[in-house]
């Protein structure tokens, strides 16, 4: 069960650090074993999370975790928000977080400014999902370390709880998880740590619900596994006017990198905040030019991919019969 898992993670790091990092078994346990069984815990319920694990790099890292990532934020601890185990192995206790990518931060902004950056941001995304938020703890963290990577974590810390690894339940575990995940989901569907502001002006409305559903649906389009996905499914020729980039620029690079968008062509006008499943790939996606898939977001429904070629086709007839207007 992912508590015992946690359990042995958190009893015997201690003494595991003070062995050789090269070939440990204790190493090998953690990325594997225990990712692995919390990839196990949560596979029924209906999120697309990625679970990895890690005590370090090349050397022991001062505090291991277990963390779940969602692809349309991020797919590492380096950058973006997630969720994440820490463990304080110093006491046996460890905390369940909503949390930021600490590396990124300081590379931006250096450590100092950059945990100010992770506590400001922290604020923002507690508050974007209050109601989730008020079922945790908003206390700050400890992690017994006053090294750089532990003090970001502590510092980008939205919510969470803490557990005394002796006492852990892997029922309530699993009950405040799966309600984390959802605080996770939701976050990424109302826009993460963009402001609002920021929203409204790329998507061209005051509305809040229209501005969170384009701003999704963006990030769907933007995902790279998705968009890998997509083009890998379908042929890379714009779906609307046909432009094929290999006969009419003499592209010869690989598909995932043509000059195409991929467009989310589903409907989120209707979507509910609880409902996970957002895409299916390649179905829900088009596969169009840059010039077609500004225009097809200029439509009331985005997803009308006969309406857009009947512009399409009227304009061109337009011109050869009108060719003066």
């Amino acid at each position: 069960m992912l508590a015992q898992y946690l359990q042995r993670l958190s009893f015997e790091y201690v003494k595991e650090r003070t062995k050789p990092f090269a070939g440990s078994k204790f190493g090998n346990f953690v990325p594997q074993d225990l990712a692995v069984e919390a990839k196990k815990q949560i596979s029924l319920w209906p999120y697309d999370i990625t679970v990895k694990a890690s005590v370090g790099a090349g050397n022991w890292a001062a505090v291991p975790w277990l963390a779940f990532f969602n692809p349309l934020e991020t797919d590492s601890a380096t950058r973006g928000f997630y969720v994440v185990y820490l463990v304080n192995a110093q006491d046996n206790t460890l905390y369940l977080s909503l949390n930021q990518g600490t590396t990124a931060a300081y590379t931006e902004f250096g450590n100092s400014r950059g945990r100010e950056v992770l506590r400001r941001r922290a604020i923002d995304l507690a508050d974007r999902v209050s109601e989730y938020a008020k079922y945790f703890s908003r206390d700050a963290i400890e992690l017994g370390s006053e090294e750089a990577l532990p003090l970001g974590y502590i510092a980008g810390h939205a919510f969470g709880k803490k557990y005394q690894a002796e006492k852990l339940n892997n029922a309530e575990l699993l009950v405040d998880l799966k309600k984390m995940l959802e605080a996770y989901e939701l976050l990424i569907k109302r826009g993460g740590t963009t402001p609002l502001d920021v929203m409204q002006e790329l998507s061209g409305s005051a509305d809040i619900e229209e501005t969170r559903r384009y701003t999704l649906s963006r990030r769907i389009e933007r995902s790279p596994k998705v968009r890998a996905a997509v083009l890998a499914s379908k042929y890379p020729v714009c779906e609307c006017c046909g432009l094929d980039p290999a006969r009419d620029f003499g592209y010869r690079g690989p598909a995932s990198n043509t000059p195409l968008d991929v467009h989310h062509a589903r409907a989120l006008m209707d979507l509910q905040e609880g409902e996970s499943k957002l895409y299916k790939v390649p179905d829900d996606f088009f596969v169009l030019c840059p010039t077609c898939h500004r225009m097809i977001h200029k439509q009331d429904d985005h997803g009308d991919l006969k309406a857009l070629k009947s512009k399409l086709r009227f304009k061109i007839m337009r011109e050869i019969e009108y060719p003066t207007l």
